[in-house]
């Protein structure tokens, strides 16, 4: 395929990308400098664009493409900026006729203990210092529903997303936060990214939400 990746310097998405051209896919490398990821081979394409600056440059740059990949996060103190980001990347889908996969957030995730309750409003749950993206998030499940025309799939994250070790193995799940068997919800940056390969390659779920965790045994993560 021929995918655009949105975000692509990011950790998600700089796993999107290597695991895109480890698998063979051309990728299009969308951030504002890019530049380094020509190094992770000759199928990756670095496209230097600021989509706040210029939201249409993503019309232009996704024509061609079989499908668009967003893994767009703001830096802290810009959460805000996450709807508009998201709105120009599913909006380029929409105009090139192809698939949009979205990089969500777990704040609309409902904890597995049955209350009720989800990752943003269970309280005492979220560390505060994380409380502006989660709500940035939902916002961005929110305009996700507004968004017709074109088939997107929102891959929300568990609790923590990690550097760590690609394995290749993890749990796919819809609306309640994953877990493994010690209580521990989280996945590594690198089976992210190939988790989102794995939905483009195989695009059954489209227009819903879904989510990826570990399961047992999680992989010992490097100390430091």
């Amino acid at each position: 395929m021929k995918i655009i990746i949105f975000g692509a310097t990011g950790d998600v998405g700089s796993a999107a990308v290597k695991a895109a051209a480890q698998r063979d896919h051309q990728v299009t490398a969308v951030s504002r400098d890019p530049s380094a990821l020509a190094a992770i081979s000759p199928l990756v394409t670095p496209l230097p664009l600021d989509l706040l600056a210029d939201p249409h440059s993503a019309v232009e740059a996704a024509a061609g493409h079989d499908l668009v990949i967003s893994a767009l996060r703001p830096p802290a103190g810009r959460e805000e900026d996450l709807i508009p980001l998201t709105r120009t990347a599913v909006q380029a889908a929409r105009h090139a006729n192809v698939p949009a996969l979205v990089t969500g957030g777990a704040a609309l995730l409902k904890l597995a203990d049955g209350g009720g309750h989800t990752v943003l409003s269970a309280p005492g749950f979220l560390p505060e210092g994380s409380r502006l993206i989660a709500e940035a998030c939902a916002a961005q499940d929110a305009m996700l529903e507004q968004e017709t025309g074109v088939e997107w799939t929102c891959l929300r994250p568990p609790a923590l997303l990690t550097e760590g070790p690609l394995t290749g193995q993890y749990l796919l799940g819809t609306d309640t936060l994953l877990t493994n068997a010690a209580g521990v919800s989280q996945i590594s940056f690198a089976d992210f990214g190939a988790a989102l390969l794995d939905l483009a390659e195989n695009p059954h779920h489209a227009s819903q939400r879904l989510t990826v965790a570990w399961g047992t045994p999680a992989p010992a993560l490097a100390a430091g």
